[in-house]
Parts: C-alpha cells; sequence; structure tokens
C-alpha cells in the first residue's frame, strides 16, 4: 500500500501523539524489520511511503488532534487534509487519550478513537483498539493460552478501582463538572463527559455480583487506579496480581474509565477470556466485521443491575468445550484484529 504523511508534522518529543500506523516505520536505524513484524504486525515490504498525495492509497495526518489543539497547530492539520480532498483522497486521522476534542471541520477523513460516546458521533469517527503488549508473553513468557478450571458456575473477576467512599465520588464529580464549565466557557475544545463516578459504578457492579448465588466471584478492589502505583508499574507485583485475577477468571468486569472506553476489554481478549462488557455508548473496533455480542457478556448500562442474570445466561448457553473454544477464539482475534498492524490492515479492507 502507498501511503502519504507529512514527516514535517512529526515531533521527536512528542512520539506519543504519532498516529499509531506510522509508528512502526519511524523508528530507529537499527530496528528491524523482524522487530517490526513482532512488535507491530507489519513488514516494510507491505508499506511505499510516496511524496505525492496522487500516488497515495492513504493520507495520514501525521499527529493526533489533541496535539494540533494543544499547540495551536489546527490549520496546518485542516491545510493537509483539504489538499489532500482536493486530489480526491480520504484522509485517516486519530485522537488521543481518553478525551476527544470539539472539530468543526467539514471534508472527507475518517477519526479512529478509543473514546467517545457512539450516538454522539458521525460515521466519520471509527473505534479503534487501545493497543497493548502481548499479556502472555510479557507476564507469563509463553505463546500458550492456558484454559481455567471449569465450573457449572461462573467464575467473574476483577482487579482494580472500585472505591465507593464519598470523597472519591465528590473528586470525581468535582473533575467532571470543571472540564464541563471549561468546554461550556470556551477555555477547552475537550468533549464534555456524563457526571458520574466510575469508580462507584464497578463497585455498584461488583456489589451486585457478589450478592448473588448464580456466580463465584474473584475480586480484587483497589482505592486507587493501579493501587496507586506510579513508576515501574509493569514490575510491581499489582500488574502480576492484576493479570492472575483475568488467568483464573472465566468471565472479568470490563467498564468504563476516565474516558468512555476500557484498556481492560483488550487486555481480557488478549487474554483468552470473555469480558463482562457494560455498554456506556461506547464505540468498538471493527463493528462491522465482529459480531462482539458472541465474544462476551453484553450488559446495556440500562440492564446493568441485572449483570448476575446476564453472566449466568450467557454460561449456561455453553459447553465446557464451547466456552473452552470461545476463549480460544477471543485470544486469536486479539491477535489477528486487535494488534497494531493488524488492526490497520484490516480497516483497508
Amino acid at each position: 500500500m502507498n501511503i502519504h504523511y507529512l514527516s514535517c508534522h512529526y515531533t521527536k518529543n512528542h512520539r506519543g501523539q504519532l498516529f499509531p500506523f506510522l509508528k512502526p516505520f519511524i523508528k530507529s536505524n537499527h530496528f528491524t524489520d523482524h522487530e517490526r513484524k513482532e512488535i507491530y504486525q507489519v513488514s516494510e515490504t507491505e508499506v511505499e511511503f510516496v511524496t505525492n498525495i496522487k500516488a497515495a492509497d492513504i493520507c495520514i495526518l501525521t499527529m493526533s488532534w489533541n496535539y494540533y489543539v494543544e499547540y495551536n497547530l489546527l490549520d496546518k492539520a485542516k491545510q493537509y487534509i483539504l489538499e489532500a480532498n482536493a486530489k480526491g483522497k480520504r484522509v485517516w486521522s486519530w485522537m488521543s487519550g481518553d478525551f476527544g476534542v470539539d472539530l468543526k471541520l467539514e471534508a472527507d477523513y475518517l477519526v479512529f478513537r478509543n473514546s467517545g460516546h457512539k450516538s454522539q458521533l458521525s460515521k466519520q469517527h471509527i473505534g479503534m483498539p487501545v493497543f497493548i503488549s502481548d499479556p502472555l508473553q510479557k507476564i507469563y513468557k509463553t505463546s500458550e493460552l492456558h484454559l481455567p478450571d471449569y465450573d457449572y458456575k461462573p467464575v467473574v473477576g476483577f482487579c482494580g478501582q472500585a472505591n465507593s467512599s464519598a470523597k472519591q465520588i465528590l473528586k470525581e464529580y468535582v473533575i467532571r463538572i470543571n472540564y464541563m464549565l471549561k468546554f461550556k466557557f470556551g477555555q477547552t475544545k475537550t468533549s464534555p463527559q456524563p457526571i458520574q463516578s466510575t469508580s462507584l459504578l464497578r463497585a455498584q457492579l461488583l456489589d451486585r455480583l457478589e450478592a448473588s448465588k448464580e456466580v463465584t466471584t474473584n475480586f480484587i478492589r483497589r482505592e486507587k487506579y493501579r493501587a496507586g502505583v506510579t513508576k515501574h508499574k509493569d514490575n510491581h507485583k499489582t500488574t502480576q496480581e492484576f493479570y492472575d485475577n483475568i488467568k483464573d477468571s472465566h468471565y472479568v468486569i470490563c467498564v468504563r474509565g476516565g474516558g468512555n472506553f476500557s484498556v481492560r476489554f483488550y487486555e481480557i481478549v488478549a487474554m483468552g477470556r470473555i469480558p463482562v462488557f457494560v455498554n456506556t455508548d461506547c464505540l468498538l473496533p471493527l463493528e462491522t466485521k465482529i459480531d462482539w455480542k458472541k465474544h462476551c457478556v453484553w450488559v446495556d448500562f440500562k440492564d446493568r443491575g441485572k449483570v448476575s442474570e446476564k453472566v449466568k445466561a450467557f454460561h449456561e448457553a455453553h459447553s465446557q468445550e464451547s466456552l473452552y473454544s470461545l476463549m480460544q477464539a477471543n485470544r486469536k482475534l486479539w491477535e489477528n484484529n486487535l494488534r497494531n498492524g493488524n488492526f490497520f490492515k484490516n480497516s483497508i479492507l
């Protein structure tokens, strides 16, 4: 595929804002194509970068919309998109982080993003996975998926922040209200979020499951995000506990955090387990190609009070053999569709 982007837009100090599909190719000179395929699932033989927009199959806006907004470079981004459109080319762009930014540009471009409220977005906005390292390799030094012991009662796991204290609820409300007021008075382009406490939401879901006789719970509740760990997170014992919790469960509770998406969703699927996905109007990747309701216990937000019944019904609809097959299918789904290179190659098809 022929790709066009503007290298002059790239800033090394803000590499985290680089369009994800460009990351495999903007690397140090000693980075090998073997490493590129292993880490990013794409080879340099599959891509050619062109300087002529007319020769491009795909035009990519180099950095995230968040970057262009923060550094007052929106005009440069818009200029590139309009120039590509004038030559008959649609542009790929993306939004990074928990929150999107408010765009007012009538043009032909796609916006890949993890977060956002689906019902409020146009079809220009495309769900994108959170790209994570392979947890089987990183944590367990293996590529082999180990299946949990089967039980007629579903084992539901969760390890993370679930804090229903008044102090935590008030803190989250204040943050949301502050964002909303800044947006209203034009002090930020960051899209406001519903005024709610997601930590409370998780705690309520866990309480509901713990009160049920239909499921076995495997919960580790944290008062703070990542138990308050801020340094050397991957090597901290809490990371091992997090993945062990997924490994030892059939299902794992999965609900939005600060932004309207969940990193945990992709961690669960990569571990070959089944998300109990509480849908808060989320934007999921490859929705026209993947029937997500077959790969997770789907719980609409309005039905969150029935989470135990949803898990029970899903579990009873599966035999041990079909449950294990689904876990293996989820792992394959992550490998083939939700890693960086594979996702964007699937987006082209």
